[in-house]
Formats: structure tokens, C-alpha cells, sequence
């Protein structure tokens, strides 16, 4: 049996930061990719650290339907999040032109609604709650277009273990070896119910012991103290702004007006995209008697038959009886006469005719 093909797209989290093996990264992906078949499947990780909608739409996507993949994963938008120019409308039309490329293809695309980072850093309220609204509103758009594609769709921000400190890095923003394995196990399991994935599913515990604390301290004063500088230089400044406007509003007593703000921005976002493509033919499965005709010769006419002739039947003439007379049926009493027409007052009388 051929092997499955499958392709990952996304940022740090696909590219497997957090599930360390040998030199470089694992992460659920490349878990996941050892059960969908037998043999293991064909498996290509285009994700990279940092990427936002806008990479993967220009470029990972190009070379991930260049490889005509039958599975896809498509997790990102966090970073989104976390940049100076965080736009719902633009991440939702760029999200939709890479479901709609896949779903052209007849490709299975995995999707996944994620934690906003600012809770699980544990920032204060008014720096938290920005960036919890920005992650609604991306997994919002998510939830929303992957139902319309058909997507097979994570809804990880409400798993059990999300709040578990063992299934996390010390970073706090990626998952440790437990926590990819937690997705790679449901992401297997929801696509062997859809008859996509046969082979054995990943297991649940880790097979490496985790970081050093000595390991985990000398990640985040290196490549932790880079990302947060990155983040200073573009995010920091506008958070700032966001942090004093959620001030202002709690004084008033007025966040809600925030988050409706927020939603209308979301609803606006997925009412200007277009309708979506539909799936391939190949990849429907419709019964026979409700297969949609594809396009084939025109059938021959056949010739329309000669009207026949139209048999007149004679009308039998009833004779019409005369009409009676109703002076000689009705007599009126002695002394009475019918009443001409009465002349109005003031009307002249008609002269007659010469």
C-alpha cells in the first residue's frame, strides 16, 4: 500500500519547538505523520519559527501543493497576535485562500483553535486581555472557515491538559514532549473516525525525561531573551497603547464595549470573503441516485410526434323557451298603476324629438 503524503504548515509550534531529539526539534507533527499509514507517510514540515498567515500563504503554501499532498496541517495565527500589524480582516482572507487551495486539490486539512499567549505567560490583566481578544477573534476565524471547508478541526484551547504545567516547555508558549503528543494523539484520532489515518497511533508518554532546569534557564536567557527583544521592537509599543485604553475602560466600567468591538470586527472579516470553492468531484461520495452529472455530449433530439386530429362534435341546439309575460302571470290590484319616472325639481323636461 502507497503511503500517505503529508505536509505541515505553520510556525513554531508545527516545526516542533519544545519536543527537542538529538540537534533539532520533533514536535507533534512528525508524531503524528508516524501513524497515519503503513508504511509511515511521506512526511515534509514546512513550518518555521516565527511564521505568521501571511508566510504561509506565500510561501509555504506554493511548495506544499507542489508536493499534491493528501493530508495538510495548517496551524497558525498566534504570531498574528503578537506583531504591531495584527489585522482580523487580512489573516481571515489569507487563511481562507489557503484552505480553498487545499480543498481545490481534494487535500484533508488539519486545523486547530490555540491559548492565547498572554494567559499562558501569566500577564496581568490589562497586557492579557488584548491578546486574549486578538485569539478569540483568530480562533473564531478558524473554527468558522474550517467548518465551511470540511477541515478536521482541534478545538485545543478547551483540552484538560492545555492547563497541565508538566504538558508545557519552560518557555510557556510551547508544548513539551507531553503536550505534542496530546496533539498528536487527538489529530490521530480524529482522523482515523474519518477512515484517513490506519496506522498505530502515537503514544501518550514521553520517551525522552525532560529538560534540566540548568537547560531550561539557559534556553530562555539565549533564544527566550532574542524573542522577547523581537517582541519589544514591534509588539511592546502598541500593547502599551492597548493596555491604557483597557484602563480607561475598566474605570468606566465599559470593557464590554471591547469585546463587542471585537466581535463585530471578526463578523465583518468573514462577511467579505468570497463563497467557497467547492470539493473536487473525485472526493465526493454521493449515492447513485443523487450523483451530480458531469458534463457529456448532448443527448440526440427526438422527433416530436404530429398533433392528431381534433374530432368536431356537433352541438345539440336546445330551442330557448319564449320569455313569459308577466302582466299575464301577475295581475296588479284594481286602482294601482306603475309609477313612471318622477321629474326632479328645478330640472327642465327634455324637449322631444322633431
Amino acid at each position: 500500500m502507497r503511503p500517505l503524503r503529508y505536509v505541515a504548515l505553520g510556525d513554531s509550534l508545527t516545526e516542533g519547538v519544545g519536543d527537542p531529539v538529538g540537534d533539532g526539534w520533533r514536535g507533534w507533527a512528525a508524531l503524528l505523520a508516524a501513524g497515519l499509514s503503513e508504511p509511515s507517510a511521506e512526511f515534509t514540515n514546512l513550518a518555521v519559527s516565527g511564521a505568521q498567515t501571511r508566510d504561509v500563504l506565500e510561501t509555504q503554501l506554493p511548495a506544499a501543493l507542489a508536493l499534491r499532498p493528501q493530508v495538510a496541517s495548517v496551524v497558525v495565527g498566534v504570531n498574528d497576535t503578537l506583531r504591531g500589524t495584527y489585522d482580523i480582516e487580512k489573516i481571515a482572507e489569507r487563511l481562507d485562500k489557503v484552505y480553498a487551495s487545499f480543498a481545490r486539490q481534494g487535500t484533508a486539512v488539519l486545523t486547530a483553535c490555540l491559548p492565547d499567549p498572554g494567559t499562558m505567560l501569566g500577564l496581568p490583566g490589562v497586557l492579557g486581555n488584548p491578546l486574549a481578544r486578538r485569539q478569540r477573534a483568530v480562533n473564531t476565524v478558524v473554527h468558522t472557515l474550517s467548518e465551511r471547508y470540511g477541515a478536521v478541526h482541534l478545538h485545543a484551547v478547551d483540552d484538560d491538559w492545555i492547563g497541565d504545567p508538566a504538558m508545557w516547555s519552560s518557555d510557556r508558549l510551547h508544548p513539551g514532549e507531553r503536550g505534542h503528543r496530546q496533539l498528536a494523539l487527538r489529530f490521530h484520532a480524529m482522523l482515523a473516525k474519518r477512515g484517513i489515518a490506519t496506522g498505530a497511533a502515537p503514544s501518550a508518554e514521553p520517551e525522552f525525561p525532560p529538560p534540566t532546569r540548568s537547560a531550561s534557564l539557559l534556553w530562555l536567557a539565549t533564544a527566550g531573551t532574542a524573542w522577547v527583544i523581537r517582541r519589544c521592537n514591534d509588539l511592546l509599543p502598541q500593547l502599551l497603547r492597548l493596555a491604557v485604553t483597557e484602563m480607561r475602560h475598566r474605570a468606566k466600567g465599559t470593557c464590554g464595549r471591547l469585546d463587542l468591538g471585537a466581535a463585530q470586527s471578526v463578523s465583518a472579516a468573514l462577511a467579505s470573503l468570497a463563497v467557497p470553492v467547492p470539493v473536487p468531484e473525485q472526493r465526493m461520495s454521493l449515492p447513485e441516485q443523487r450523483a451530480v452529472p458531469g458534463p457529456g455530449p448532448v443527448p440526440e433530439r427526438r422527433p416530436v410526434p404530429e398533433p392528431r386530429p381534433v374530432i368536431e362534435r356537433p352541438v345539440l341546439e336546445r330551442p330557448v323557451p319564449e320569455p313569459r309575460s308577466v302582466s299575464g302571470q301577475w295581475s296588479l290590484p284594481e286602482g294601482l298603476a306603475v309609477p313612471g319616472p318622477r321629474s326632479v325639481a328645478g330640472q327642465r323636461p327634455a324637449p322631444e324629438a322633431a
